[in-house]
């Protein structure tokens, strides 16, 4: 029998599947080796070292996040939608989600650059049409609601959670109340 070529990209994959079933703390060459049923040679020769697999670990995770959360998303409450479809995902795939959410930003040193690096920007402009607020006051609401539900998200995937997601978008709702309350008030949280 023939000996499989093993490449950068079946690597890669193998890392992955491991960090999606079983963590990031999981993905080490011995044990993608044995998902690929290879010696750790191969592994070897395209992991000069693990950092560099494992950022292209979280950037698969990133992506798979992205596709998970377009396809879970209603356009036609596409606030709301985003939110419910991070807290699926975190009890879903509680792993990807803990890889997406603690991947290292660079060049964020306020909110505002998180808000930026992390939202669609016309999400502002679009709920703001939605609630028939200012785009600013819309941006802050946004904000308050993605730390709040990169929170909550973060509790779920690093629980063994029993917490229903009814119980947690019950939660997420009155978030969303409080928070706009304060905008439509004027005042800052």
């Amino acid at each position: 029998m023939p000996k499989q070529r093993i490449t950068k990209e079946m690597v890669v994959n193998a890392a992955f599947e491991i960090a999606r079933t079983e963590g990031m703390e999981k993905v080490m060459v011995k044990t993608i080796a044995g998902k690929l049923g290879c010696s750790v040679q191969p592994i070897y020769s395209y992991c000069q070292n693990m950092d560099s697999l494992r950022k292209d670990v979280a950037c698969r995770a990133g992506t798979y996040m992205q596709e998970y959360l377009k396809s879970h998303i209603d356009l036609d409450n596409l606030f709301q939608s985003t939110g419910r479809a991070y807290i699926q995902m975190a009890k879903e795939e509680p792993h990807i989600f803990k890889i997406y959410i603690s991947r290292e930003r660079e060049n964020i040193t306020s909110l505002d650059d998180l808000y930026q690096t992390e939202t669609n920007p016309k999400m502002a402009k679009i709920i703001a049409g939605h609630l028939h607020i200012s785009e600013e006051e819309a941006k802050q609401l946004h904000l308050h609601m993605l730390i709040y539900t990169i929170g909550i998200g973060t509790i779920l995937s690093v629980t063994s959670s029993g917490i229903s997601e009814k119980e947690i978008f019950h939660q997420q709702e009155q978030a969303y109340q409080a928070f706009f309350k304060f905008i439509q008030g004027g005042k800052q949280p």
